[in-house]
């Protein structure tokens, strides 16, 4: 049985590095990657997000709230987390490496739904200001893709892992 995973999710694992490092340096640079300071220009498109979701906006920084650092930097652990599993899969093929990446995935489905639920339990004190429209295009839309393919590659490596286990099993049994 390979340890490497279907296309799709090696590819999702790829593309979400840049994305997450790009979001995470916003987010510890601030205030100078905010609109207006001598870095924005790198983080263009936060001047429109940084007043959609305010835990990314200027008075969550003033008010020194340390959610969006702390995401940030479990954003990093996942990401390292998601590279060694696609190193480990694909160029060593080391048996465990899929554990390592169903571990990453989960992480980062389990961060996202946090990030929800806090919004949701605080009376969307931080997204609730927004028209319809720009919650649902800059808020729900990006935070649902974070939430759907984060599951299925959970379900679909929870089915691979529970497999192995079962044939696992079952050839201890044989000996």
């Amino acid at each position: 049985m390979s340890v490497k995973p279907p296309t799709w999710i090696s590819v999702w694992f790829m593309v979400t590095v840049p994305v997450i490092i790009w979001d995470a340096f916003y987010c510890f640079m601030r205030p100078r990657s905010f609109e207006g300071g001598d870095l924005h220009w790198i983080w263009a498109p936060y001047s429109i997000y940084q007043n959609i979701d305010l835990v990314y906006g200027v008075r969550a920084w003033e008010e020194m709230d340390g959610f969006t650092n702390a995401q940030s930097l479990m954003n990093l652990v996942e990401t390292f987390l998601n590279l060694v599993y696609l190193y480990l899969a694909h160029v060593v093929e080391w048996p465990a490496a899929p554990l390592i990446g169903f571990t990453s995935v989960s992480l980062t489905l389990g961060k996202t739904l946090l990030y929800g639920l806090q919004e949701y339990y605080c009376g969307y004190c931080k997204v609730g200001h927004n028209t319809t429209r720009d919650l649902i295009q800059f808020w729900i839309i990006p935070n649902g893709i974070w939430i759907v393919v984060p599951s299925l590659i959970v379900w679909k490596m929870g089915q691979d892992l529970c497999r192995r286990l079962m044939l696992a099993e079952a050839k201890a049994k044989k000996t």
